[in-house]
């Protein structure tokens, strides 16, 4: 074995273990199984790698040694180790269940993210398959020595991450936004050494992962080793919340992520009050629907009680934080409740960036008086809040998400845009600048690199590039009804034939002439033929 594990054997590797588990588990679900294990034999390896290291260097026996780590790491009992775990041969599932309670209870901050998943039902899994798995994890090391950096699993988890969403098709959106588009908003809202930032659904932690990454790059942008960045995050679901755990666990990152309804029940809180960030950013799932479920119980419980069931009204939704301040979305398009909770997030000269489907920047009704206050502000009768709030929109080219089709944007906002830029708002169209795929398209590196640059431009200097940017004024928008449908302001610089309607007419009205000429030619031929007229 080399000396180093390369990050492509790492990758190959893990991979593996997911044929193992085929036929047994459903795929959307392999990744909490391969995950748990892939933790588990790093957490074992690194526990085990510290004790040789003291023995070394302090000549402990192996016992004062593994006394000294349990006594500064927690306790790690024998029946959770690696080499106890192998040699069994029944029972493997339960006693890996006991191994990770066992690790969690001495790791607060590991709380209810190992046992998320549970082993320990033979009718899912078998011991004869779990043995398999096991031995397989057994091939390599996974200690700080043996690998070539130190966050390398992190990155190898990533990698897994994708995988899978590509195995799992639809189902893989829900956890996983392509590195690239997280790459890109990330370099847009640019957070700084010292900033903390904060992602609202925070799925597998990629934004967050790559923000500390971004921030490490910087000038001061380490602290004794680790990014200089404070990291934040909230997701609803259990199995995804405990993934961007152990992402950020191992990338030797840590982050506060807490566990609920970001919308319902956001939980980054200074007392009853929202706590705010240098920088937000999100993916949050595109236009969720039923998206306040106080309201849809009530409206539940009133249908249960025997009453016409109809939808709930959602003028009646009412935010105990106030976030919802410059209106409520609909029912069906929950994408501006989640910008306003973003926003709400923000401190007040923060910035940030969220990804969101096309239809926010044209839809009509409720929508359109939201994005009209977010351009514009609101008047004295709708509480007054302050217009001006959106930095720049980047049109990304369709199909680049594994969940839809829909083409997407990035809406950049800032609380403190620079005075040169007061009034005016940057539009990217990014939309034809991306590499074709099967299933789905991918931003390229030099695609991301374009944007960024435009974008740093057109901030700085209000730099315009023919058919790609333009810094527009909110007067040209007001003239637009509040439109920032991207085509209104960008020409795509494809050449449209000009039609000659007087010409096209004449043309038509000649070819009717011909077909009545040849129509009456026909009728004479079938009258030969003795056949009836041809019916008009």
């Amino acid at each position: 074995m080399a000396d180093k594990l390369s990050l492509e054997t790492l990758e190959s590797w893990l991979w593996e273990s997911a044929n193992i588990l085929r036929g047994s588990i459903d795929s959307s679900d392999f990744k909490n199984y391969i995950f748990g294990l892939l933790f588990l034999k790093r957490y074992n390896d690194v526990f085990e790698e510290r004790i040789v290291t003291l023995m070394k260097d302090e000549g402990l026996s192996f016992g004062d040694a593994q006394d000294e780590i349990e006594d500064k790491w927690g306790k790690f009992p024998i029946s959770a180790r690696w080499f106890d775990l192998i040699s069994r041969t029944e029972n493997i599932g339960e006693a890996l269940d006991k191994a990770f309670a066992t690790i969690e209870a001495n790791n607060p901050e590991l709380q209810h993210v190992l046992t998320a998943t549970q082993y320990g039902d033979k009718r899912v899994l078998a011991d004869a398959t779990l043995q398999r798995l096991l031995r397989h994890f057994n091939q390599y090391k996974l200690g700080n020595d043996d690998l070539y950096k130190a966050d390398m699993l992190g990155d190898a988890y990533e990698y897994l991450i994708k995988q899978f969403a590509d195995d799992a098709g639809k189902k893989g959106g829900e956890f996983y936004t392509p590195k690239a588009v997280v790459q890109l908003v990330v370099e847009l809202i640019d957070p700084q050494p010292g900033h903390s930032v904060y992602d609202a659904t925070c799925g597998s932690g990629g934004m967050l992962v790559e923000s500390a990454h971004h921030v490490s790059g910087l000038p001061n942008g380490t602290l004794m080793g680790k990014p200089n960045v404070l990291l934040f995050g909230q997701e609803k679901n259990l199995g995804t919340w405990a993934i961007a755990k152990l992402n950020l666990y191992l990338h030797n990152m840590h982050a506060a992520i807490e566990r609920g309804d970001t919308l319902v029940e956001p939980k980054h809180l200074n007392g009853d009050f929202l706590k705010s960030f240098d920088r937000v950013i999100a993916n949050p799932p595109f236009s969720a629907k039923a998206w306040w479920t106080p309201l849809e119980l009530s409206n539940e419980n009133e249908q249960d009680s025997g009453k016409k069931a109809k939808a709930p009204n959602y003028k009646q939704v009412s935010d105990p934080y106030g976030r919802l301040v410059y209106g409520i979305p609909p029912r069906g398009y929950a994408d501006f409740a989640f910008a306003q909770h973003m926003l709400a997030s923000l401190k007040a000269d923060g910035r940030m960036g969220i990804i969101l489907p096309h239809g926010v920047l044209f839809r009509s009704g409720e929508e359109g008086k939201i994005r009209a206050g977010l351009l514009f502000g609101t008047d004295a009768a709708n509480g007054s809040q302050p217009g001006d709030l959106i930095e720049a929109i980047v049109g990304l080219p369709s199909a680049l998400f594994y969940n839809t089709g829909i083409p997407a944007c990035v809406l950049i906002m800032n609380k403190q845009k620079p005075a040169a830029l007061k009034g005016k708002v940057i539009i990217i169209d990014a939309s034809r600048d991306y590499l074709e795929g099967k299933a789905h398209n991918s931003l390229r590196v030099e695609d991301i690199t374009r944007i960024v640059a435009t974008h740093k431009a057109a901030f700085e200097q209000q730099a315009e590039v023919e058919n790609y940017c333009r810094v527009v004024t909110l007067d040209e928008i007001r003239s637009n009804d509040g439109s920032l449908n991207i085509a209104r302001y960008i020409d795509n610089g494809e050449i449209e034939e000009v039609v000659d309607v007087a010409a096209t007419l004449t043309q038509l009205e000649t070819l009717a002439e011909k077909e009545v000429q040849i129509d009456a030619l026909l009728n004479g031929y079938l009258a030969e033929l003795n056949f009836g007229e041809l019916s008009q």
